[in-house]
């Protein structure tokens, strides 16, 4: 059920270089250069004093009830600082769990950057812990592209010397891993653990949430004062049910993404 310590930075050192995407592709629908030279050097709309931030969440995955529960997160973290609206990509999976999912979600999860750009957004941010696509929008979307991953990362190494990622599948486990090496914060990484619930079985109620507790509670004796991680955007709906064993930080992505998000606009 759990990746140990030593596998899990067996498996960071083994892996050959990795991409934040399994699919370098070029946009076609997305006018870079003309973004470029409306929104000026830094890409996408310009944010004045006038202007009030907009975030748009895009999620890979068809599931709307997700993009709600993360869409309520992020306005509740920022308490106003900013819009936020929520994208769901309905040509995608259901879930996103695994290379072979985030391949069929790619299309779609594009095309919902053309529709953030024309609704305002200046700044976007991936609702998939997975970070599905990072890698080719942040280059070709022509405004700043945040990814769920590396927000809930970079938070836990701030909040803390390591983190530690606990997850939904074992299938999820080598992607991220694969993320964390390209984020270069595999030294940082104490372990990726899966808790074995499946995404969409996250809001099952007592029962998901006590094997996502028991989960945390085992990475916590495994790795004493590591923050830690929730590797899943569909985490965020029971992150405040869950409890932080001692020495430990829970980081949910999804609000250290929002915050990021308005931090790439400063």
């Amino acid at each position: 059920l759990c990746t140990a310590l030593c596998s899990c930075r067996s498996r960071l050192s083994r892996q050959p270089p990795a991409r934040l995407d399994r699919s370098r592709r070029t946009l076609g629908a997305m006018r870079t250069s003309q973004s470029n030279r409306d929104a000026g050097e830094g890409g996408g709309p310009a944010v004045t004093s006038r202007v009030r931030p907009r975030i748009a969440i895009l999620n890979p995955n068809s599931t709307e009830r997700m993009t709600t529960e993360m869409v309520d997160t992020a306005r509740a973290a920022i308490d106003g600082l900013a819009d936020v609206v929520g994208l769901t990509n309905h040509r995608g999976p259901a879930s996103i769990q695994g290379p072979a999912d985030a391949e069929r979600c790619l299309d779609g999860l594009f095309a919902l950057v053309d529709e953030a750009r024309e609704n305002g957004a200046h700044v976007a941010v991936i609702g998939c812990f997975d970070d599905t696509g990072l890698a080719t929008l942040r280059s070709t979307a022509g405004l700043p592209v945040v990814g769920l991953g590396e927000a809930g990362c970079l938070a836990g190494c701030l909040a803390a010397q390591h983190f530690a990622v606990v997850t939904s599948l074992d299938v999820s486990v080598p992607v991220i891993a694969d993320n964390i090496r390209a984020m270069t914060l595999d030294a940082r990484c104490a372990g990726i653990h899966a808790s074995g619930v499946p995404v969409l079985e996250l809001n099952a109620g007592a029962e998901s949430l006590r094997r996502v507790q028991d989960a945390i509670d085992r990475t916590a004796a495994a790795h004493p004062g590591c923050s830690i991680v929730l590797g899943c955007g569909g985490m965020t709906l029971i992150a405040n049910q869950i409890t932080a064993p001692a020495r430990s930080r829970i980081i949910d992505p999804v609000v250290a993404s929002v915050h990021m998000a308005l931090a790439a606009l400063s």
